[in-house]
This record gives structure tokens, sequence and C-alpha cells, in this order.
């Protein structure tokens, strides 16, 4: 700790002095009941994305300090069937500074609310596409990655491989839909093509039955070099490898997963992230801590470097080139200017690895390689935004 307060010190030593400033923000949060699964190895954390929060907090506190510049973290978990937009209200009428927890059309409703036109909020939680492209909404920011992102990472990195035959196996709940059809348009994009695709809609227990009930289910795929699972909740995939009639490697849900964060992830200083998230939660991060943590950092590198709370003027900056975010993935983050989606590269990680990191070698763009992934501004449909 006296070590990065000290490298802090150092580094923020040649900026001028500011104002001293509070700033909090908010973190809001809509309990979703979640769907029974088959397994529960893998329990979601009770403050999940709220742990990501409170390291940013610690980090904004430890630059903050040098500059006069205290934070707060609020938090408001709203349950099942309570009222979220008046918890928006009563963050709104503290901050204009909050992160956002809950369904994509529970964030439009807010961020319609009056109270919310001047306000910088940041989605962490809902990767639908409609939220980047025809239902923007000029006052909210994402920092986790949409589901295009995710899978246009995981086509390159199969047509990397020239495993370009793909089937598809995809659950019934609505999660599972949306990322078939984002695997389905981004095979579509890089020119790859999905063939047999099947509907798991069972619920017998594969605990014990998957030795048996998996090879049948997937005789009748035809001839495939990759098998794509789209099982968002966690579901039916995870006894799928191993147990499939032809001997292919899985992807998606389950197998090669292209994900925003992962404790595999080691490089670039991350493991130093790790450790420090670890220290704070007794737990690895999940990308939806990870989301949280980048929102509550955007701000504070944004309030740091301009010296001002005014959430106009930290929006410019954010959306400006000056702008930049040390992510832990190896290149700096951004905003991009026409929908407000954070760049960020994706690592396409199995159990105990990671296996690559999106974009790869050879997938160009003439502004940055991290616009291959997810919505570039022609195809965005985003014109609220600027």
């Amino acid at each position: 700790m006296r070590l990065r307060a000290a490298i802090a010190a150092l580094m923020l030593s040649a900026l001028p002095a500011w104002a001293e400033l509070t700033i909090p923000v908010h973190y809001l949060r809509q309990i979703v009941p979640q769907p029974p699964t088959l397994s529960n190895l893998d329990p979601r954390p009770e403050r999940l994305g709220i742990d990501g929060a409170s390291l940013a907090l610690a980090d904004n506190q430890t630059t903050g300090q040098f500059l006069g510049q205290t934070y707060r973290l609020e938090i408001t978990e709203v349950p099942e069937g309570g009222d979220f937009a008046d918890a928006m209200r009563a963050a709104l009428a503290a901050t204009p500074f909050v992160i956002l927890d809950a369904p994509a059309d529970t964030l439009l409703s807010v961020a319609d609310l009056p109270e919310a036109s001047e306000a910088l909020l940041f989605n962490a939680s809902a990767p639908d596409r409609k939220l980047r492209s025809q239902e923007c909404r000029p006052n909210l920011f994402h920092t986790g990655p949409s589901l295009d992102m995710r899978t246009d990472a995981l086509m390159q990195f199969l047509l990397s491989r020239r495993w370009t035959g793909l089937a598809l196996i995809h659950g019934t709940h609505a999660e599972d839909l949306a990322f078939a059809d984002a695997l389905t348009g981004s095979a579509s994009k890089f020119g790859l093509k999905i063939g047999a695709t099947k509907e798991w809609a069972f619920d017998a227990d594969m605990r014990r039955n998957a030795t048996q009930e998996m090879p049948l289910f997937t005789q009748d795929l035809g001839r495939h070099d990759v098998l794509l699972l789209a099982d968002e909740i966690g579901d039916f995939a995870r006894y799928i490898p191993y147990n499939t009639w032809e001997p292919r490697p899985v992807a998606g849900s389950e197998g090669l997963r292209p994900v925003a964060w992962d404790r595999v992830v080691e490089q670039w200083g991350a493991a130093q992230l790790q450790s420090r998230f670890e220290d704070l939660a007794n737990r690895p991060m999940r990308p939806l801590d990870y989301a949280a943590w980048a929102a509550f950092r955007a701000i504070g590198e944004a309030v740091s470097r301009t010296g001002t709370d005014d959430p106009a003027a930290l929006r410019a900056y954010m959306l400006s080139d000056a702008f930049e975010l040390a992510g832990f993935k190896g290149r700096p983050l951004t905003f991009r200017t026409w929908n407000g989606q954070l760049r960020q590269p994706i690592p396409l990680v199995h159990a105990h690895a990671q296996a690559a990191l999106a974009p790869l070698d050879g997938f160009l763009h003439p502004r940055t390689e991290l616009d291959t992934l997810g919505l570039d501004a022609p195809e965005s449909g985003c014109t609220r935004f600027q």
C-alpha cells in the first residue's frame, strides 16, 4: 500500500493543484430473481459488482488524497418488485454519478427521468445491443462489454484457427437466446457458418445422466469443428464437454469463453488487481465486478485529470482523445464517441488459463483494432448519444 501511494504521488506531482472536491458515487442494483439451474457449484456472490466498486473507491482515494479529492460510495439494492425509479430519484438527489446494475428496460426507464438528464450514468451489467444502438441514451455509458463484443472476440479466435464449421446448442431463457443471436450475427460478420442448431429444453438431472444423454443429444449435429453453447444462466453447458458424440472442442458459455474478466487473466499487472480484489472480497473478481470497478475508476480518472466534478465537463473529457483508463488488459481503455461503450480487449479463457486476447493480430481497423469488437459507428444506429 505504501509503495502504491508513493508511486501515485510521484505520478501526480506534475499536475496542478485542484480545489478540494467530494465526489459521491451511488451504486444502484435491481435484485432480479435467478432461474433455477441443474448445479449450484457457482453461486452468485451477494456483493457481486458492489465489491468491484468498493475496490475502485479505494483506488480513487489513493490518488485523490494528493489532489484534495474525496470519494464516497453509497449502495442501494432495490428488492424484486420494488420501485427502482424512486430509488434512482433518491440517488440523483445526492449525486449525478450513478453506477447501474439492472436489466436493459429498467436502465432506459431511469435514464429518461427528467432528474437524470444532466447525470452521468454507467451501465455495468446489461449487455444488450439495443442500449448501444437504436435505444442509446446520451447520459448512459457502458463499462461492461456488449454481447456482440464477446461473440466477435470468439469468432476472431475461431477464424484464426480456421475452425469454420460450427454447430450450436442454446437454452430457452432470454439470456441464452440473446447470446445465441449474437453468436449467429458474429459468425456471419466474420464469414463463418453455423450449421445445425438445437435447443436445450430439458430438466433432466445431467449430474447423473450426462454420460448417457449428451452423446445421443449431440449425435445429429452433423460435421463441425467447434460446438457453440449458449447457456448464459449456467444450466446445462457444464455437462457437455467430453460427452459429445463427436470429439470436438466447445466454446461460448462453456469451454473457451469470451469474458470481460476472469481470475486467469494475469498479464499487464492484472495479477496485482486480482490480488487486491481477493484481499477485499475473499473471492476472485468476476466480469460484473470488473465493469463496476471500471465505471468508478473512469469517474476518478476524469476528475483527477480535469479538477472538476461537473458532469458535463467530465462527459466531454471522457469522450475526448485525452481520456485513457488503465484497465490491466494490455492497452488503454477509451469510450466510443458514438454510443458510450468502453472499448476493451476481451480475454478468451478456459477454466485454468487465458488462451488468447481479442482483438487478435490480423484483424485491422482504420481507427483502432478494438473497434473490430462490437458495433462500429456505421452499424450502431445510435443517433442520440452525441
